[in-house]
């Protein structure tokens, strides 16, 4: 269910894995992603366990329908019908106790916080993202509700690692022509991407210092859900709020 948790200053993160909920094959247990293919009234279910295991309440969880892009939303509190949902990669509120969620399968979640301006922010950061600037974007908009990058706490969920990540040599100069920390090489000795080294080189130009980042790689742990190892499978999810 909930496999990571920290709290810092009032603003709270937490990471799912994959047990605990209801979810049947192939997206057992703890599915949170209602685009996969998955029975809604299991996700609906697990999504509730999930938000009322942080004691949060669920209809007051913020999602989005993600496309691996660089666009950010600001809201102040959950969407109308499932129509209403934009397409973006972010998402930033000014509202303190409104949660806002992520959902990732070897993609890296962000999850950024300023507790003393009361801004969070939450980002799904996969390849195409990470290159366009979703998270920089974020933080943009954060700044733009007066948070301030030097009090920035961020926090990036279990992804899939550099030494897994192998894709093929022309993507990753690619990909490192715009972000040289992403330039990577598999453990076999492959060209790869480290979507999460460039998240994080990202946010230390812009000033965020406070910065801690999951051990998990996703394709290696069968606690978690990993796209690229099954491609059939469930979705993981990353809260971030404050009191």
């Amino acid at each position: 269910m909930i496999g990571q948790r920290d709290h810092v200053s009032g603003a709270h993160f937490a990471f799912t894995d994959r047990w605990g909920g209801v979810s049947a094959a192939p997206y057992e247990e703890f599915n949170l992603g209602g685009a996969v293919g998955d029975d809604p009234a299991a996700v609906h279910a697990n999504r509730g366990s999930a938000a009322r295991s942080l004691g949060l309440d669920p209809a007051h969880v913020v999602w989005m329908n993600q496309v691996h892009g660089p666009d950010v939303a600001v809201v102040d509190g959950p969407w109308g019908p499932a129509a209403d949902i934009p397409s973006v990669d972010a998402i930033v509120t000014a509202r303190r106790g409104l949660a806002l969620a992520v959902l990732t399968a070897d993609c890296t979640p962000v999850l950024l916080a300023d507790p003393v301006a009361g801004i969070a922010a939450a980002a799904h950061a996969g390849r195409p993202g990470m290159v366009a600037g979703v998270v920089p974007a974020a933080v943009e908009a954060m700044v733009g509700l007066g948070a301030e990058p030097a009090r920035i706490v961020a926090r990036t969920g279990p992804a899939v690692c550099g030494k897994c990540y192998e894709v093929p040599d022309g993507m990753r100069a690619e990909v490192a022509a715009v972000e040289p920390a992403a330039y990577a090489e598999t453990s076999w000795g492959t060209p790869a991407v480290d979507v999460t080294a460039g998240v994080h080189a990202q946010l230390e130009r812009l000033g965020v210092r406070d910065r801690q980042q999951s051990p998990v790689c996703t394709l290696e742990s069968h606690d978690h859900f990993s796209y690229r190892r099954d491609r059939t499978t469930g979705r993981l999810a990353g809260y971030v709020w404050l009191d």
